[in-house]
């Protein structure tokens, strides 16, 4: 298969447009494509209705989930934005203090506001130790206070619920109960299912009973059946033809709001085209899981454009008489690339208009029987007028256009918002570049008289090391490991990786083991050190000191900065990753028991994620999944991506640290 083609499953059903063809196959589709030919196009409509009213006849269908009181904002929520919980957007990790305000302003600037947020925790660092999906949750401080904040600021919030966690600690209550029980103690809004199309009934059942109004996302095709208790779903991974297609389950019930999303895409335009004619919603995740794919400037012109025009006229969206690729784009316009869609409710009519081309297309590009009434483009804020010949104006090259007529009976509300969007000026953008935003490492600190005890020596001197991994949708450092790829799939999600890199070693000695619970003790009783944020910090201690016969255990539940701490008061530092490796090969190296990671001092960071790396494995392994972090005994050349957590988090049973100087 190539990575860079989709799937049989991604592509578009094609309509068969025969006259006695049986439409149901169509219940399993990601999107109704359209016709090649553009004579086709009304007979493509009438499939389709004729789909649309077989489908209800098919499936006995109630909608009455939409109308439940506090989920209505599921039919309006038409920017997502997807983000680790411990992006730099969202928690500065100098103060230990999460910022939801700096987050939403980002939001506004960038992508004209967020409706929701999914607040991502666990993945990719799961499976680590034997925490388990809830606690990655719970074991935060603060939670609550920040879903609060990020309701004072207008956000819903979604939490994630990965059902392939099963290998890690268990409780004696169910997946169900632990999470109808975080809905209740968070004021949790919705749930994503992670790599589910749908959620359990059972499953479902019980978060209802917790929250009634609870909303549920799946990732990917949602079941015809499912549509009614399931108010959102993902549009990911949906090819389409090139005059757009229609998104079967928006179609089937317009309450239904999808989100399109292409996580590893530098170019997003296909997805943005596909949502602003289908009148549904976009993901943003510009960091996945700590690699870096954020949107380009045209791009995030483009979803400000949309989401403006789209929230003020979402009633003539979702209500509305939808003609989807509508008859009165001109010829000359639709062989450019022009395509659009037309919504009708009461006295307002709103066309949807794309670009598939590059160029910009200026010209007639709707040819309106009905010219009474007040035009404007909502999208740009540029006047227009309609006269005989149509509506002149600009489709930007791979963007969007919207038009809003407001007829003599509309009402003044309507009125005011139309002319408000019409004259506030939204330009186009037409860079497209990659904004690129590579991890760089943090500087090494120098070191000073270090008695860090008995050690061995790393020679300076060029390198050349191998370094093996298991690829996963972090990579490894600072590229993403699918870019523009439709959905890898295992096998090949988390293969082993190799590669080769040529380092400079500066030469220093390297402890011969991990520092213990005894000499981390010694080093606190010497200075009074006390982290900024002392959760989960030494959990495993006893009244302040370490349980009896494991003094010459490797400390534990110590992070990054803990691990700095005692280094500088050796007079040294960590070991980067690369004299790790080296000094894992030389004569006295060895490795206390239990055994445990060892933090290394290359922690890297990109403006929006901080990772740093592991050696050596340790004696915990998570069974169950292939999305758990590794465990077990590691050869010295694999090396580990730890993502970088805040408020203790990152504390562990099973990562400890060694010195060198």
């Amino acid at each position: 298969m190539n990575p860079l083609e989709p799937r049989p499953i991604d592509l578009p059903a094609r309509v068969d447009l025969g006259l006695r063809v049986d439409v149901s196959f169509l219940d399993d589709a990601k999107i109704l494509g359209a016709p090649d030919d553009p004579a086709d196009l009304p007979r493509w409509r009438g499939k389709l209705a004729e789909w649309l009213a077989s489908a209800y006849e098919r499936m006995p269908y109630d909608g009455s989930q939409y109308e439940v009181p506090g989920r209505e904002w599921t039919q309006t929520a038409y920017s997502v934005a997807l983000v680790w919980l411990w992006d730099d957007q969202l928690y500065d990790v100098a103060t230990g203090r999460f910022t939801p305000e700096k987050f939403v302003q980002h939001g506004i600037d960038d992508f004209g506001g967020y409706d929701a947020v999914v607040l991502w925790h666990a993945y990719p660092v799961i499976g680590i130790d034997s925490r388990n999906q809830f606690d990655f949750y719970r074991d935060v401080p603060k939670l609550r206070e920040l879903v609060d904040d990020l309701h004072r600021l207008g956000l819903k919030v979604f939490f994630d619920y990965n059902p392939w966690d099963v290998g890690t600690r268990r409780s004696a209550r169910s997946d169900a109960d632990e999470f109808a029980a975080l809905v209740t103690d968070y004021d949790v809004d919705g749930v994503f299912l992670d790599t589910l199309k749908e959620g359990d009934p059972t499953f479902t059942r019980a978060l209802r009973k917790a929250n009634p109004a609870i909303a549920f996302e799946g990732e990917s095709r949602l079941p015809m059946a499912r549509i009614q208790d399931h108010a959102l779903s993902w549009a990911q991974w949906f090819a389409d033809t090139l005059a757009p297609g229609v998104l079967r389950a928006h179609l089937f019930e317009r309450r239904h709001m999808m989100h399109h999303t292409r996580r590893w895409n530098r170019d997003h335009s296909d997805e943005l085209q596909s949502a602003w004619v289908n009148g549904v919603g976009m993901l943003v995740w510009e960091s996945v899981f700590s690699a870096w794919v954020g949107w380009n400037a045209r791009d995030r012109a483009t979803l400000r454009r949309m989401v403006a025009a789209q929230r003020a006229f979402a009633p003539v969206l979702i209500n509305g008489d939808w003609i989807q690729l509508t008859p009165e784009i001109p010829d000359k316009a639709r062989e450019h690339g022009v395509y659009g869609s037309r919504f009708d409710l009461a006295d307002i009519t709103f066309w949807t208009l794309i670009n598939r081309d590059e160029e910009d297309f200026e010209g007639i590009v709707l040819r309106s029987e009905d010219q009474v009434g007040d035009w404007y483009d909502v999208t740009s804020g540029v006047p227009i007028t309609a006269d005989d010949d149509g509506v002149h104006l600009v489709v930007p090259g791979r963007g969007v256009t919207g038009i809003v007529r407001v007829g003599a009976t509309a009402g003044a509300s309507c009125r005011a918002t139309a002319r408000r969007l019409g004259t506030m000026p939204r330009p186009h953008v037409k860079d497209s570049a990659f904004p690129m935003a590579p991890a760089e490492r943090v500087s090494v600190p120098a070191v000073s008289g270090a008695e860090i005890g008995p050690a061995v020596v790393v020679p300076a001197g060029e390198r050349a090391l191998t370094v093996r991994h298991r690829r996963r949708e972090t990579g490894l450092y600072d590229q993403a490991p699918y870019v523009e790829e439709w959905k890898p799939l295992p096998p090949r999600l988390h293969d082993i990786q190799t590669l080769r890199r040529e380092v400079v070693l500066e030469g220093i000695s390297v402890a011969v083991n991990e520092v213990t619970n005894a000499q981390y003790a010694e080093f606190l009783a010497a200075t009074g050190y006390r982290p900024r944020i002392t959760n989960r910090f030494l959990k495993h201690w006893v009244d302040g000191a370490p349980v009896a016969g494991t003094e010459d255990h490797p400390v534990t539940y110590v992070d990054l900065p803990d691990a700095r701490a005692y280094a500088d008061w050796r007079g040294g530092r960590l070991p980067t990753e690369d004299e790790w490796q080296v000094a894992a090969g030389l004569e006295g190296f060895s490795r206390l028991e239990p055994l445990v990671w060892n933090l290394t001092e290359s922690e890297h960071r990109d403006g929006r994620s901080r990772f740093c790396i592991l050696k050596g494995g340790s004696h915990y392994v998570a069974e169950g999944s292939d999305w758990y972090a590794d465990g077990g005994p590691k050869e010295p050349e694999v090396s580990f991506k730890l993502v970088l957590t805040g408020g203790g988090l990152d504390r562990s049973e099973t990562i400890g640290f060694r010195v060198a100087g």
